[in-house]
């Protein structure tokens, strides 16, 4: 059980950096595209309601299947320069995920910029705020109300992140499988492996639960 240990946790390191760049790049798209839904833009919008329905509405797996595989189905694609990246585990996992938690982080953004008292908007409109700097004070607040939500995110982001060794990314998962293609000790590799992702979620727990805490102070 011991080497178990030792062996899945030569992949937490991948785990861990897939699961932080998903998150960073969900967190970019995911902010122009609650800045595009609440500016309300011609055409924009509806694509990026789009977006989020697309990625909200198919599993997380199939996503990957269809930015890892897909593009090799396209002689064009694969004789132009994004091939480099496209042909990389590694990035269109990052991609896959990415877009994902952006579709999902999108509606808890503009949820939480939703829940902004009116009244705190026509103050700011009252003082001769501009609509940028009306948006960046409402994003301020609506930021220590994002806290709960966004923390379930990344968790889910974090377990997410296992179907990478779908596409041969030795993270914890794909190590797992690897041993357990050795051993056949099915119950002792998962077992441990599944304590592995436990254990990094409730840090990730505790670690929220403190922010939140603060964050949420001003309410108390």
């Amino acid at each position: 059980m011991q080497d178990y240990v030792v062996t899945l946790l030569g992949g937490l390191m991948t785990t861990l950096e897939l699961t932080l760049c998903s998150l960073l790049l969900g967190i970019v798209l995911a902010t122009a595209m609650t800045w595009v839904l609440e500016r309300q833009l011609p055409v924009a919008t509806q694509l990026v309601q789009l977006w989020v329905l697309i990625f909200t509405g198919t599993p997380l797996l199939i996503q990957i299947f269809l930015i890892y595989y897909g593009p090799g189905q396209f002689e064009w694609l694969k004789q132009s320069p994004l091939w480099v990246l496209l042909k990389q585990p590694w990035f269109c996992a990052v991609l896959a995920l990415g877009l994902n938690t952006a579709a999902y982080s999108t509606r808890l953004f503009k949820g939480a910029l939703d829940t902004i008292p009116a009244g705190e908007v026509e103050a700011c409109r009252a003082l001769g705020f501009s609509p940028q700097q009306t948006l960046w004070l409402k994003a301020r607040h609506a930021a220590r109300r994002l806290v709960p939500a966004y923390s379930n995110e990344v968790i889910l982001v974090l377990k997410g992140s296992s179907l990478a060794s779908t596409i041969t990314i030795m993270d914890v998962m794909g190590l797992a499988q690897g041993l357990n293609a050795q051993t056949y000790d099915t119950l002792g590799v998962f077992g441990v492996a599944g304590a592995i992702y436990l254990t990094l979620n409730g840090l990730l727990t505790i670690g929220f639960r403190w922010c939140e805490r603060r964050a949420l102070a001003f309410q108390a």
